[in-house]
């Protein structure tokens, strides 16, 4: 059957190699690329025999990818860390592309072959990295927002790579030659935004009028690869083509749907693509050169992680930011593998190099969680050896004992200070960012300036004396670390915890803390909860329905913790009361009439809790208070009491008192 075969084999393959890498929770593209491995031509058993033919079939993988990129490209993903995603992000590719030629030039190699080298370890891998924060539950922290948005400069600057790079192998090149290159790249981008940026998103409409999901998605597939074909026409990338391409779909109203529907297609060709780097990487080469590998591995990982790390702390991120950035982006990524594949092409470094090159990369992703997963201890062990920090400004000026400690005070920490001043209760903030310490304490809020891992700070922060400590930070490498510190001078101390998702409640389980909250769970069972109201859903039904999804999400901390269980019994009262608002009609059964003439509670079953006037809040209203026509009335009760006091506010009706009240 020939390449059908071979197929076939590819897909049961990757499907097993897949799967185990899912069961180890091991980003899948690892998986693909060893079940490569096991199908290639330089293992035993059951092999591939149309190696050319599957690399063929791979290269349209290639262009997916970058088409897939160019759909999922935002600049509003790079807002909020745009200065070192726009400008250390180059300061790191050049940085490392120094690095790469540099150890080229250690091993070896001639120079075309060294800036090759170097080209492929200034990207780090977006696919890797992305699953590994999944994994980690990291995803949403500052740490993982300073990682995307270098990794989407990154990915942008494998476009210029494919250009440039293939001119170096040319004894012509000069300067001539790559402006040609440019001045091309420039007028095929020109064109697509003049005339594609009309012209694809017009065709895309008249397709999306037949209403045929099918004719859609071969739309899709015939504008990206068909547009990197005319770039390949015209002498420059396949894979640039595509990317531009899927850039003006981005910024059409067909842009998600394209994604959406392309991303089955765009898995499996870079599922062949992956397999086919897999059947690349010789594991006798591996064994035989071993030690080179290794050496080279060590001083990439170290080399690029350092560079990471510096650049990250030029631009004023601190704690551990730097430390998760450089040990998250260390590695090599897949676009690499698509640099070795033109490389190889052009001539530009023999197959033992293209080994090299292939080995040393697959090595390093395979390394990427391990080492990503060191970030917490090694984050923790520094901060118990640090210096002793400057001093607190400004300290808290009344006298702790019996207070609360809050450690963060972003937007989570200052609204719970704001509700700890409003009821009066003691506490005190620990937070590291100056504006924001001074914004809590022109509100009135005592403060600590101080990093709430230190033992010092938690000392001037009167943590003995402490009744409750909440910690608010988003980052769950950090908030792991205050908690250990915590623990290690106050192990009977009361501890909650924000939380960022499984993983990292089950970790906050393991060191003892007493109750978490979980903000995106929240969020959505409220969400959840007024969907089911509007459906007309009873209230008891969705108390009981999100109270379960809340102790299923829980369960970690629910089984051994006595101040979760009251937290919860707490979240369930608030469900038990359905309060609601309703206006007062002009001429209605309450309007001009007192609360204990129109027997409210008699008449209709609900209770009156408040009434907001021009403004003005009337709380607990009593017997003698007048209703007036436009008051908002907040009343609580069931269903039928909500539409009973709605027919008084409404209708000059008066309902029948109901005898078990009267």
């Amino acid at each position: 059957m020939g390449i059908a075969t071979d197929l076939i084999i590819i897909l049961l393959a990757a499907l097993l190699g897949g799967g185990i890498a899912h069961l180890l929770r091991q980003p899948l593209i690892l998986g693909y690329i060893l079940a490569g491995v096991a199908v290639g031509p330089h293992t035993g058993g059951i092999t591939v025999t149309q190696i050319h033919d599957i690399e063929l079939l791979a290269e349209i993988g290639v262009a997916l990818l970058l088409f897939a990129l160019g759909l999922e490209f935002s600049f509003k993903e790079l807002l909020p860390v745009r200065g070192v995603a726009l400008i250390g992000t180059p300061i790191q590719l050049i940085a490392s592309l120094a690095l790469g030629y540099g150890l080229g030039r250690l091993v070896g190699l001639p120079i075309i072959a060294s800036l090759w080298f170097g080209a492929m370890v200034t990207l780090s891998s977006t696919m890797v990295i992305l699953k590994t924060l999944m994994n980690q539950g990291y995803m949403g922290t500052l740490s993982s927002r300073v990682m995307i948005g270098m990794l989407i400069v990154q990915d942008l600057a494998v476009v210029p790579m494919m250009i440039i790079l293939p001119q170096l192998d040319n004894p012509d090149m000069g300067a001539s030659v790559l402006g040609w290159a440019a001045i091309k790249a420039v007028a095929f981008l020109i064109v697509m935004l003049l005339l594609g940026n009309r012209l694809l998103p017009w065709l895309m409409r008249q397709v999306a009028r037949w209403n045929s999901r099918e004719l859609f998605v071969l739309s899709l597939l015939a504008v990206g690869l068909g547009v990197g074909y005319a770039t390949y026409l015209v002498g420059l990338s396949f894979a640039l083509g595509a990317f531009v391409a899927g850039m003006v779909l981005a910024g059409s109203h067909f842009g998600h749907q394209a994604l959406s529907d392309i991303a089955p297609v765009r898995d499996l060709f870079a599922m062949l693509f992956f397999v086919s780097v897999g059947m690349m990487l010789d594991p006798h080469y591996l064994v035989s050169h071993l030690g080179l590998v290794l050496g080279v591995v060590a001083l990439v990982g170290v080399g690029k992680g350092t560079i990471f790390f510096i650049v990250t702390r030029l631009f004023g991120y601190g704690n551990v930011v730097p430390w998760a950035v450089g040990l998250g982006l260390f590695q090599i990524g897949e676009f690499a593998f698509v640099l070795a594949r033109i490389g190889r092409t052009e001539g530009a470094f023999d197959t033992n190099t293209h080994a090299l090159f292939l080995t040393v990369t697959i090595v390093t992703m395979l390394i990427t969680p391990l080492i990503s997963g060191l970030t917490t201890p090694i984050y923790a062990r520094l901060r118990d050896r640090a210096p002793t920090p400057p001093k607190h400004f400004p300290q808290p000026e009344e006298k702790l004992n019996g207070h609360v400690v809050v450690i963060g005070a972003g937007r989570v920490g200052t609204q719970i200070a704001t509700v700890l001043r409003r009821a009066a209760i003691q506490h005190v903030v620990v937070e590291m960012e100056m504006h924001r310490l001074e914004n809590l304490h022109k509100q009135g809020s005592p403060v600590l300036y101080g990093d709430g891992s230190s033992a010092e700070v938690l000392h001037a922060a009167r943590i003995d004396k402490a009744r409750l400590a909440l910690v608010a930070l988003p980052d769950p490498v950090a908030s792991l670390t205050v908690i250990a510190g915590m623990r290690a001078l106050r192990p009977d101390l009361p501890l909650m915890s924000r939380a960022t998702g499984i993983q990292h409640i089950e970790a906050l389980h393991e060191a003892q803390v007493n109750d978490v909250v979980w903000p995106h769970l929240e969020a959505g069972l409220v969400m959840a909860r007024h969907a089911l109201t509007l459906l007309e859903m009873p209230a008891t039904a969705i108390l009981r329905l999100t109270q379960e999804v809340r102790q299923e999400s829980y369960a970690a901390l629910s089984e051994n913790s006595q101040v979760f269980h009251a937290m919860n019994q707490l979240r369930e009262a608030e469900g038990l009361y359905d309060l609601a608002w309703m206006a007062v009609q002009e001429g209605s059964a309450l309007a001009g009439r007192t609360l204990g003439e129109s027997a409210v509670r008699a008449r209709t079953g609900a209770s009156v809790l408040c009434v907001l006037r021009s403004g003005e809040i009337h709380d607990n209203p009593g017997i003698g208070f007048c209703f007036a026509s436009g008051d908002l009335v907040a009343m609580i009760g069931t269903r039928d009491a909500h539409a009973r006091f709605l027919q008084m506010t409404q209708s000059t009706a008066i309902p029948e008192e109901i005898p078990c009240l009267s």
